[in-house]
């Protein structure tokens, strides 16, 4: 009863193609109830300690082994089941109940190898195991074949051959579409045969699989000489044939062979002809004690081609020793042959009742094998040996004809319906292949649209902002050169000025000072005393105003004509001013014989901004109360120094804020360097290195100048 609900729920599945995964899960479930409800009730063996592998794999070996008692194989399978139950890996517990259910299998135990059958498909499906899944459904298709479910077993058979297609295993895709083409040949399905076993020939010729090929080209034969191509046949009997001789076994094949290719031409009625190869084969000895029935089956070949040809007493002690034969090895569908060709025998030779005798035991025979189509041949011939009863044989033999074209068709039809499925699937599974491919194409697509859009954007956005900051750069530049020029036309409006003083002083004031001092050393002629004392006295205050104003004037002349440094005020009010600001001490000194003014604004805007900078960390983080800063020049560098008495910080750790990276950008800017040594309590220093070349010194020209200017 079990076995039928096992395969109650398989032919539902079959039926309403519900997702394979679902109905093995449910398969399991109730696989795993059914086997604790037959172990009186022992529901806590799932939880017995788990045997070594190397026990279970002992155990497996022992149930499978052919020689050991069936009784110790069931015990070795049971206890290896047992086992593999608490195996907590699903890959290596479908392994095992993979070879279990097998050896269940080969104990021709039905209901536990559904039982372990069921549980592996489920775990090789839920874990994705492509192989274990195949090699059951295998299984399956086998056991179903046994049963004569030619259905069910083509089935399986087409699934596990879709995985192994699927795996890339075509040597076992090529062997299940074999299968396939047995079924099909076994149910009359004779093309739906042809084309599997020639797409299985086309699998294996790359492979050189010689058995198989054998086994194709065997069928091909076989299937061809029930369609009635008996010239096709013969040539695929004798490429078998080829095949054949390539194996280790070739002698015994190569009978059997012959004896397939003496029936093609006894069904052409050329008996003569299948003598001849019925001979090849009863000539070799060994036939007869390694392969019993088949030496039977050429025995009655040969003995109905020799009773058709007219040697009837060589026939009948042929046709004898075949049925002993077959009776010996009880093999019930060559016993009905036997006496079915017995029963002609004799109503050739007019013995009616000897040979419905032999025509009565050929359909009891017939039916305990099941062998519907002798059944039938055995049925037609009872009508004519037996007159009176012949309409009741007739009406059987009609029943039975009837029922076994509805058979057959209502199984081709299934055989037809399975193959347009898996087509149905397999072109399903091809256009959902070609829309995955399709949807990953447009997500790549827009994925690679969206990144290009990000880069052109990104691109964008940095670009504006290169021109921003160039922009903002060349502004700043011409801001601080339009500061250094106005203060410059400041200084000029000053120098100017007081360079027209000190002329107007010169040459003003000081003429006429002196046209008086001339007119009043002229009144010293005279000799009164009062003259001389107010010509003396006029006199004296004249040289006094003149030698004030002689000094006015050189003062200013010297300051007019003296070199100016507007950078430097620049940087001396940025000092002045963050200084008064925040009470900031500050000690300023630079190179006097270096030409500041004639630096590139873009050096002078940069150092500008360092130093401003340098001083707001001064204030904001170093809180300091004192601040030097140094400019010095050499031949090739600028070197500026900045130092505080803040309270420093630990250069490794600190972290390094915006300002510092702005000092960075500016100095890299300048194609120099710098460096900042500080520690906590210790304030901090910034060196600065900017590649410059120092002009020739203009001193000695400013010296020789500013006496000239100073001569009266």
């Amino acid at each position: 009863m079990r076995l039928f609900f096992y395969l109650g729920i398989v032919m539902l599945y079959s039926f309403f193609k519900i997702r394979r995964s679902n109905v093995f899960g449910i398969l399991y479930f109730l696989a795993l109830m059914t086997s604790s409800c037959g172990n009186n009730g022992s529901d806590n063996k799932e939880h017995l300690s788990i045997q070594t592998k190397d026990s279970i794999q002992l155990w497996i070996d022992e149930g499978r082994d052919n020689e050991t008692n069936n009784k110790k194989r069931e015990e070795s399978l049971e206890k290896a089941h047992e086992a593999a139950i608490g195996e907590r890996n699903d890959s290596i517990r479908t392994k095992y109940f993979s070879k279990i259910s097998l050896g269940y299998l080969n104990l021709n135990d039905s209901s536990k190898f559904r039982n372990t059958n069921i549980k592996t498909i489920y775990l090789a499906s839920k874990i994705g195991d492509t192989i274990a899944l195949a090699e059951a459904h295998w299984d399956l298709a086998y056991f179903f074949s046994r049963m004569a479910v030619r259905d069910s077993a083509y089935y399986f058979f087409s699934l596990a051959h879709e995985e192994f297609s699927d795996s890339g295993d075509n040597f076992l895709a090529a062997r299940m579409l074999y299968n396939m083409a047995v079924e099909q040949g076994r149910a009359k399905d004779y093309t739906g045969s042809e084309i599997n076993t020639i797409r299985a020939i086309e699998l294996l010729t790359p492979l050189k699989k010689y058995k198989e090929l054998y086994n194709s080209y065997n069928n091909l034969g076989s299937i061809t000489k029930e369609l009635g191509e008996y010239d096709s046949s013969i040539e695929y009997y004798k490429k078998a044939l080829a095949y054949a001789e390539k194996l280790d076994n070739s002698n015994t094949i190569s009978n059997l062979l012959q004896n397939n290719i003496g029936n093609v031409y006894k069904e052409r009625g050329l008996f003569s002809e299948a003598i001849s190869y019925y001979k090849k084969v009863l000539v070799d000895n060994n036939l007869k004690l390694i392969y019993p029935g088949d030496y039977a089956s050429a025995l009655d070949n040969m003995a109905y081609s020799e009773f058709k040809l007219g040697n009837s007493s060589k026939a009948l002690n042929k046709f004898r020793e075949a049925l002993k034969i077959r009776d010996s090895i009880k093999d019930l569908t060559g016993i009905s042959r036997s006496n079915f060709n017995l029963a002609e025998y004799y109503l050739a030779r007019g013995d009616t009742a000897t040979a419905l005798e032999y025509a009565l035991r050929a359909k009891r025979f017939a039916e305990l094998s099941s062998n519907n189509q002798r059944l039938l041949e055995t049925l037609a011939l009872i009508t004519k040996l037996d007159p009176r009863h012949a309409t009741s044989y007739t009406q059987e033999y009609i029943a039975l004809n009837d029922s076994l074209q509805r058979a057959e068709r209502h199984i081709r039809n299934k055989f037809a319906r399975i193959r347009f499925e898996t087509d149905e699937v397999v072109a399903q599974n091809e256009l959902l292949a070609r829309q995955r491919q399709l949807w990953i194409g447009i997500a790549a697509g827009l994925l690679l649209l969206a990144l290009a859009t990000f880069i052109i954007i990104d691109q964008r956005a940095k670009n504006q902002k290169l021109r921003f900051q160039q922009q903002q750069q060349e502004a700043n530049n011409e801001i601080f050169n339009l500061m250094l020029s106005q203060k410059q036309k400041v200084e000029e409006g000053k120098q100017s000025e007081q360079k027209r003083i000190s002329e107007e002083l010169h040459d003003g004031v000081l003429g006429e000072m002196n046209g008086a001092r001339m007119v009043l050393l002229g009144l010293n002629n005279k000799s009164d005393t009062d003259a001389v004392a107010m010509r003396s006295q006029a006199i004296a205050k004249l040289q006094e105003v003149q030698e004030e104003i002689r000094t006015i004037s050189h003062e200013l002349n010297d300051a007019a004509y003296q070199k100016f440094h507007n950078f430097i005020i620049s940087i001396q009010e940025l000092l002045q001013s963050v200084g008064a600001t925040a009470s900031l001490q500050h000690n300023f000194a630079y190179d006097k014989d270096t030409d500041w003014d004639n630096l590139t604004a873009d050096i002078k805007i940069n150092l500008y901004r360092i130093v401003q900078e340098c001083l707001m960390n001064c204030l904001k983080h170093a809180q300091a109360q004192n601040v030097s800063l140094e400019f010095n020049a050499t031949g090739k560098e600028l070197l500026i120094s900045i130092r505080d008495d803040g309270k420093g910080f630990d250069t490794k750790k600190g972290k390094k804020g915006i300002g510092h990276k702005n000092i960075k950008s500016r100095v890299e800017k300048l194609d120099g360097s710098w460096e900042v040594s500080s520690a906590p309590g210790k304030g901090t220093k910034v060196n600065i290195h900017i590649p410059y070349y120092k002009p020739k010194s203009e001193a000695g020209v400013k010296s020789i100048t500013s006496g000239m200017l100073h001569k009266v």
